[in-house]
């Protein structure tokens, strides 16, 4: 020890101080990994190695020559151990990090493999002989001198004792700051992004490591040299503040690299084989660093001034007892920060008022809570939420943030990129989709419903594990809820139409019968009775009025709704639809061309009758769309149309026509309300209806069924049968 105390006190501080914290991170490394790979168990193992040579350190420097001998050399050897292995530990990790042993090999393999097979023999080679020599060199008894002798074996006057340490560690640095430059690709999501946000970190430890290894080595060369003529103990009293300012110094890059190394490790999982960081993380290593600093000042304090053991204990109990207090605070402080965050989805989204209301305020379900999502929680940028498959039709056109006026991306190339709920997340082309550079796919028992597009933090920092899982389920819970409350909303309006206008069939109908037919009827049978009154004065006008009271009474057949329920029953779906395209539909058509696939007409047969009626139902709906608006303000342009049914994962009814396309902006065109219907009955039975449009040119109508909606529905009928 040096006789300045506060140089005692600084040196005993840091070395604690860099115990405490690799120890931390350590375990951290490895409790906290998913997949406990030989990387993360040599990652670790080398942190805790430097964590337990600076416990050696500390012992050493706390209580100096107040050590037996046979505990200096106890301490002396435990703190060699990790002075041998760690350069080879912080090299084979970084090489398993960067990529070296990936699959299939790349650059960067070919480019070291020679270099680390070099490195392997030097560490082999030399362990034995640094170790013994460190020992004989701490022994000053007489009798050991003869073997003393192998330390001045040297080459070109240097001993080769210092050389070869000294060339290993070199090694070791260098190669891990070459591989640091030239990393290979990652297989992990934002794996790439980690490793450039995390080498600078990576690369500035491995320069000080560097530095370390350059003091480190000319130390050994100036003791080593100096060991021929005297003993390590000799060398060590006359240079007694020389080498503690040196060790101080050291220490202080030791501790700068492992500083470096946590910020890595917490900010982007560099070591813990995490898919993405962790918020949460990063807030214990801040309390980590808080806690092992205060700890180390404290006990480091309590060993320079030599203490009474009973008040340092006090004191570190204190101290433990305070920073417990403020963790438990802090977690308290979190939990209400937590909650605030998410109140918007957990609060009333007032699904019954949105069905007692004709209109649909999609605020009050989606927009208020995506904001507080993207604003409080994600602190995105840009995000856009999309539902995709099966309940777009019922969720409507993308959420947008942090401005309804921007236009949402495309996305019918980036829905194939999604083939399994595994896929966590896909990078993005922010160019390409308006700022968007993370596509986190929504998943439900039906497959892919939607997909939530988010752009870089304002903060630039990178988003945490707990961020992607909070936007992926609020994002599925929010098109969940949007398509429900749509669902009933339109079933609401659908009920409430029939109720109306089956009371306007039944107003009608009376007064028809009681105004129009029941007169005629009347005058009629005067007439015929052989007594005309003024009104009738003639068979003939008694026929007249008969021809009139039957096209009253088949009006209003005509105009009363009509049940296909038992023609879908009787001929099948195929041919109830074909009848309906032939007696009423044909005339609107210049061609009409079908293509039924065998094996979707056998399929079409398995169908229960409910899920028939609707597909018959939307079919038509369709059919007569393009009927009635497919030739736009031109009756003479050429129209036609053609239905297909194939099988493909799936029944797949596709009706297309050549006519003008969907242009809701034309006088004639409808309000779109029969087609969202119908997209909502196929919902509820499972099923989808996609649209595509070509003003002018083209419109293709798809209604598709799942094969478990098909086959699965018509086995459990079948078994209640």
């Amino acid at each position: 020890m040096s006789t300045n105390l506060y140089l005692n006190w600084a040196i005993v501080a840091v070395s604690l101080f860099n115990a405490l914290l690799l120890t931390w991170l350590g375990l951290t490394v490895l409790l906290n990994s998913d997949r406990r790979t030989w990387g993360i168990w040599i990652a670790s193992a080398g942190l805790l190695l430097g964590a337990l040579f600076f416990v050696s350190h500390s012992a050493i420097a706390g209580l100096g020559f107040n050590l037996t001998w046979r505990s200096m050399i106890f301490w002396w050897t435990v703190g060699m151990v990790p002075v041998i292995l760690l350069p080879f530990a912080w090299y084979v990790v970084i090489l398993w990090y960067t990529g070296f042993w990936a699959r299939p090999p790349a650059p960067l393999r070919q480019r070291q493999r020679l270099w680390l097979g070099t490195v392997i023999v030097l560490l082999l080679a030399g362990m034995a002989g640094l170790v013994l020599g460190v020992i004989l060199l701490a022994v000053p008894a007489p009798e050991l001198n003869e073997l003393r002798g192998f330390v001045r074996w040297s080459f070109a006057g240097i001993p080769l004792l210092a050389v070869g340490y000294s060339v290993y560690v070199l090694l070791c640095t260098g190669l891990s700051l070459d591989a640091l430059r030239q990393p290979g690709a990652s297989d992990r999501i934002m794996g790439t992004l980690a490793r450039r946000r995390a080498r600078p970190y990576l690369m500035a430890g491995s320069v000080m490591l560097l530095t370390v290894s350059l003091f480190v080595t000319g130390a050994m060369l100036w003791v080593v040299q100096d060991a021929r003529r005297r003993t390590f103990l000799e060398i060590y009293f006359e240079a007694r503040e020389t080498v503690a300012r040196l060790d101080l110094l050291v220490s202080t890059l030791v501790c700068m690299v492992t500083l470096l190394v946590g910020q890595a490790v917490v900010s982007y999982e560099v070591f813990t084989g995490k898919t993405l960081p962790r918020r949460g993380l990063a807030r214990h290593w801040y309390r980590a660093i808080l806690l092992s600093g205060g700890t180390a000042i404290l006990v480091s304090a309590t060993l320079t001034i030599q203490l009474r053991p009973l008040y340092g204990q006090v004191l570190v109990a204190m101290l433990i007892a305070v920073f417990y207090a403020l963790v438990s605070w802090r977690s308290y402080v979190e939990r209400e920060r937590y909650m605030e965050q998410l109140r918007p989805f957990v609060s009333s989204q007032r699904l019954l008022d949105q069905l007692l209301t004709p209109t649909k305020p999609r605020e009050a379900t989606l927009d208020l809570p995506f904001r507080a999502l993207c604003r409080g929680v994600l602190d995105a940028r840009v995000a856009y939420l999309a539902a995709v498959g099966p309940l777009a039709p019922l969720v409507g056109p993308p959420l947008v943030y942090p401005s309804a006026d921007l236009a949402p991306p495309p996305l019918t190339g980036l829905v194939a990129q999604f083939t399994s709920p595994q896929t966590l997340m896909h990078p993005l082309d922010p160019t390409h989709y308006r700022g968007a550079i993370w596509a986190i796919p929504l998943w439900s028992e039906r497959g892919l419903i939607g997909l939530f597009l988010i752009g870089e933090k304002n903060s630039g920092g990178l988003y945490s594990q707990e961020e992607i899982e909070i936007a992926r389920v609020s994002g599925e819970r929010l098109i969940d809820t949007q398509a429900s409350a749509e669902m009933a909303r339109r079933l609401m309006v659908l009920q409430r139409e029939r109720l109306a206008q089956s009371q306007i069939i039944d107003q009608q109908t009376r007064r028809v019968l009681h105004d129009d037919i029941l007169p005629n009827l009347q005058a009629a049978m005067i007439a015929l009775s052989g007594n005309p009154s003024p009104a009738t004065s003639s068979p003939t006008e008694a026929l007249h009025l008969l021809s009139d009271a039957h096209k009253q009474i088949s009006d209003l057949l005509h105009d009363m709704p009509t049940t296909t329920v038992p023609e879908v029953a009787r001929l099948g779906l195929i041919r109830a639809l074909r009848r309906v395209v032939t007696n009423d539909l044909a005339p609107a058509f210049d061609e009409v061309s079908w293509h039924i696939e065998p094996a979707a007409a056998e399929k079409v047969a398995a169908i229960p009758t409910l899920t028939a009626e609707v597909l018959f139902y939307a079919a038509r709906e369709i059919i007569r769309n393009a009927a009635r608006y497919g030739r736009g303000e031109d009756e003479t342009r050429p129209l036609q149309l053609c239905i297909s049914m194939s099988w493909v994962d799936g029944l797949l009814v596709t009706i297309e026509d050549n006519g003008i396309g969907f242009q809701a902006s034309l006088p004639s065109a409808g309000s779109g309300q029969g087609l969202a219907l119908h997209s909502t009955m196929m919902a509820v039975v499972g099923g989808t209806m996609t649209m595509d449009s070509v003003p002018g040119k083209t419109t293709r109508v798809t209604l598709a069924l799942p094969p478990d909606t098909v086959i699965g529905q018509r086995s459990s009928v079948t078994s209640r049968r």
